[in-house]
């Protein structure tokens, strides 16, 4: 564990050129739309198999033609305006999405130095000291084409979907930030290649396991997946945000989320487990020969695949949040354990100059108490649900009045509404009734 002051430096860009640069941005470009018509599939067809049904296969093998053939429906899709609309800006608030997503890979690396027509390059496009305040500035910023896109629709339902983006964006990405920083004390390092550089010996979450937790709760936050999906909650905003949008400027918002997911999954990778470095035993095997080349390219785009397979699976495995219990988990959960986490590695890294302390060492036991301590809580609330829930199921079931305030309220839990006029004189409650009075 290097301190700051001994953090490797930055890829060595210096015998790129022009055309180096374009192969680079064209390959991003084209891995990212492909990645996305691929993890279409992938979550059609694993949630098909999760919900004991087929997904996609029709079109193509195995339906594999079937993200194709949904984009150029976008493609040749009547495109409308709307009358009230700012139109400016309805048009432009899709672009700033997609344009954000787009950006953020530039600074991620793919692998090490290779050799590209004789010249040697990093896998990557760009890097800096400072390229992950790169990436949260960029996430940051595509936040404004769901707040744009919803307000300049001029309708209620994308209005309020772009302000719980908002406030869904401000909640998590404190959380995402702090738990990002105490992985960047631990690194000495904010640049990408680096930090996959100061991973060699350990990878981060073992070392900064409160802090990987909370980053992965705080991604799937981040971007609008389920059970985090409140401002495009088909129930109650019929599609948020993107409700007046169609043809392109609505398949722009589409794309900028799966892209965004490839985004935050790969961030994962980079400053948490290990980046495009081979999973141990993989990384001994001919001294490490499976670090260097063109192997770790395949390395990184496994584990981001791992991250994008770990979201579709949670979407087909739990309910959306109500929107309370979303906020207190943001405010109340993450980011204290995120801020307590971020202090508890400041002050080890602070001693660390001082005493001969094992850094690694501290911050196990470190995180191993985190985790006892956030068991216990947990098994404090499961406890107190069932509290709560025996509570309610002691509530004896009566008839009560909904119009007792002036106005209809819904029964709480253990009451019951009275029959209605036409269920008293079926036949079905007489015999009911009698059954209750020979009890």
């Amino acid at each position: 564990m290097m301190p700051m002051s001994l953090a490797s430096p930055t890829a060595t860009f210096a015998e790129d050129t022009w055309w180096i640069w374009l192969i680079k941005a064209l390959f991003i470009v084209v891995y990212l739309i492909m990645s996305v018509i691929m993890a279409l599939w992938v979550e059609r067809r694993g949630l098909g198999r999760m919900q004991t049904r087929l997904g996609p296969n029709v079109v193509g093998p195995l339906g594999l033609g079937q993200a194709f053939a949904d984009a150029i429906k976008l493609l040749i899709k009547e495109d409308f305006w709307l009358k009230g609309a700012d139109k400016i800006v309805y048009f432009i608030a899709p672009g700033i999405s997609a344009l954000c997503a787009f950006s953020v890979y530039a600074v991620m690396p793919f692998g090490p130095e290779v050799s590209i027509f004789g010249h040697t390059t990093p896998l990557q496009l760009a890097d800096s000291s400072v390229a992950m305040l790169y990436v949260l500035a960029v996430a940051s910023l595509g936040i404004y084409g769901l707040v744009l896109g919803g307000w300049s629709a001029n309708s209620t339902f994308p209005l309020l979907g772009s302000v719980r983006s908002a406030a869904q964006m401000i909640s998590y990405e404190l959380a995402m930030g702090l738990s990002l920083v105490s992985a960047f004390l631990v690194s000495g390092t904010m640049s990408t290649s680096s930090l996959v550089t100061a991973q060699t010996s350990i990878w981060n979450f073992i070392v900064c396991l409160p802090a990987f937790v909370t980053y992965i709760i705080s991604m799937v936050g981040e971007v609008n997946r389920l059970p985090f999906d409140l401002p495009e909650a088909e129930g109650e905003l019929v599609a948020g945000y993107s409700t007046e949008y169609s043809s392109m400027k609505f398949g722009w918002f589409y794309l900028s989320e799966y892209i965004n997911m490839l985004n935050v999954s790969t961030v994962a990778v980079v400053v948490f487990f290990g980046g495009w470095r081979a999973p141990w035993p993989l990384s001994w095997i001919g001294d490490g020969v499976l670090n260097t080349g063109w192997w770790p390219m395949l390395w990184l785009i496994i584990k981001v695949w791992m991250f994008m397979f770990f979201m579709i699976w949670i979407r087909g495995t739990l309910l959306r949040f109500r929107y309370d219990q979303f906020m207190k988990l943001g405010w109340k959960v993450l980011i204290p354990v995120a801020l307590a986490w971020l202090v508890a590695v400041a002050t080890i890294q602070g001693l660390s100059a001082f005493t001969a302390i094992n850094t690694q060492q501290v911050l196990l036991i470190l995180a191993a108490i985190f985790l006892v301590i956030f068991a216990a809580l947990w098994l404090r609330d499961i406890k107190a649900a069932k509290a709560e829930a025996e509570e309610a199921d002691a509530v004896l079931d009566e008839d009560f009045d909904a119009f007792a305030g002036g106005f209809p309220v819904p029964p709480l839990p253990g009451q019951k509404l009275p029959p209605s006029p036409r269920a008293k004189r079926s036949p079905a409650y007489s015999s009911t009734k009698e059954v209750e009075v020979d009890e």
